[in-house]
């Protein structure tokens, strides 16, 4: 999660090291997102399978190695190679993490768990700017790969010692190699097509991706078992999140870029700027989490969207000759109150509609519609607000895509907020149109009111 967002910051200084334009900027960001979105489903199935903590442990292993891989690049080819790398080890170690703190977890505190689970991934997300900027002033921007390295050393140590190992029980058959493949040949046309303006291929992947709706439909062991989706919330809740995260997809792409393009930050000052959010969220996530346990995640899921379009808004205030105080400032600050609303509300909503042996898939799934709706959002963005080429050296030309970029943003954040307003009723309600199998996953208070 800290990875994602440090390399946002140092997008300038690769651009301008390795000759990349926008595209070249694009690719470097959207082939980590390629592997991650493609793979994460079949990590999921690994770690269900295999065990979680075990599969968590080689992804991180891997995650390091590719990372180091990408502080040595000479040339954007060979990052934009190494980003994919990358991506393959996030998605064996994402699934795995969410899934083994519902599985070890006691029921009456995995609200809180998980807003913390959220809501550090949350500051790790918005931290990445700040510790990114002062890694591209006082290193370089090849630092921000190369810090990886003792992370993992220290992740990998703690999971070997204090983590327990889970795995799914009712988990059999063979792995979905078809729909692996069906998902990363669609998910990489419409990537390709949307980033390179070539029509026939989003057409292309626009097929596969309805060749994998097939393929799961048919398969005695599907990435994306069918049943999953008769529980509404989680329904409901993998839509929210395929229209809010591709809105905070095109958001962390573009405002650091905003603020060093148009405004004229340093990288340090652009992460500085963004500190409010990393603040907001790690204060406030917990304490969603557990409000969202006792009312449900009706009102917590529409409000949140509706609080971070807002601050979109105000984002249309930042431009050249922007002042921090009376731009910037209010704009962070009312988009982290959204995401500090709305992120551990989801992540528990979609956890609690299905029970704690089918985590790993449901975490899978839901962190593949995510990065889905990411990398969808970046690859499409910039060519449909009127960036491109070499925009960045231009300010005023990349400002007035920023702007159109972020009205977009703000209406894929609405949509998110009406869906969840319409679909998502109350937890004792959402709790009875849930399959028996889902109940034992239900928030505790849902079931007790069910009783």
């Amino acid at each position: 999660m800290l990875d994602a967002t440090v390399v946002n910051i140092a997008l300038p200084a690769i651009g301008r090291d390795l000759g990349a334009g926008v595209t070249g900027l694009q690719w470097t960001l959207s082939g980590y997102t390629l592997a991650l979105a493609s793979l994460i489903l079949l990590g999921g199935s690994l770690g269900d399978r295999l065990g979680r903590r075990r599969v968590f442990v080689w992804g991180t292993v891997w995650f390091a190695a590719a990372s180091v891989l990408c502080g040595l690049a000479p040339s954007i080819e060979v990052l934009i190679a190494a980003r994919l790398l990358q991506g393959v080890g996030a998605a064996l170690l994402t699934p795995g993490s969410l899934a083994l703190i519902s599985a070890s977890i006691k029921a009456e505190d995995r609200g809180a768990a998980i807003g913390l689970w959220s809501g550090l991934g949350g500051v790790a997300s918005a931290v990445g700017p700040l510790l990114g900027g002062w890694l591209v002033d006082a290193v370089g921007w090849r630092s921000v790969f190369l810090i990886n390295i003792p992370l993992a050393v220290v992740v990998v140590w703690v999971a070997a010692k204090h983590v327990p190992e889970s795995r799914d029980p009712h988990a059999a058959g063979r792995l979905d190699v078809p729909g692996a493949v069906a998902v990363a040949a669609a998910l990489g046309l419409l990537t390709y097509g949307l980033i390179e303006s070539q029509f026939p291929a989003v057409l292309l992947g626009v097929v596969a991706v309805a060749v994998f709706v097939v393929i799961e439909r048919r398969s005695h062991d599907p990435l994306v078992p069918p049943s999953l989706f008769a529980s509404r919330v989680f329904l409901a809740a993998n839509l929210v999140t395929f229209a809010v995260y591709a809105a905070l997809g095109g958001v962390f792409f573009l405002l650091v870029l905003q603020l060093q393009f148009a405004v004229g930050y340093s990288p340090i000052a652009a992460g500085v700027a963004t500190l409010p959010i990393t603040a907001l969220m790690l204060v406030l996530s917990a304490r969603a989490g557990r409000i969202a346990g006792r009312i449900g995640p009706r009102i917590p899921m529409t409000v949140g969207p509706l609080l971070a379009a807002l601050g979109l808004v105000l984002m249309l205030r930042i431009g050249p000759g922007s002042t921090y105080a009376t731009d910037v400032l209010p704009a962070v600050v009312v988009f982290g109150l959204g995401l500090s609303a709305l992120v551990a509300p989801l992540t528990g909503a979609v956890l609690g509609a299905v029970s704690t042996d089918r985590a790993g898939i449901a975490s899978g799934v839901n962190n593949a519609v995510a990065r889905t709706s990411q990398l969808l959002a970046v690859a499409a963005l910039p060519a449909l607000a009127g960036i491109a080429g070499s925009d960045y050296s231009a300010a005023e030309a990349f400002s007035d895509g920023f702007h159109t970029a972020m009205l977009m943003c703000a209406g894929l954040l609405v949509i998110g907020a009406a869906i969840a307003a319409v679909m998502i009723r109350g937890s004792a309600e959402d709790a009875s149109d849930c399959p028996p199998h889902c109940d034992i996953g239900t928030p505790p208070v849902a079931r007790r009111r069910s009783a």
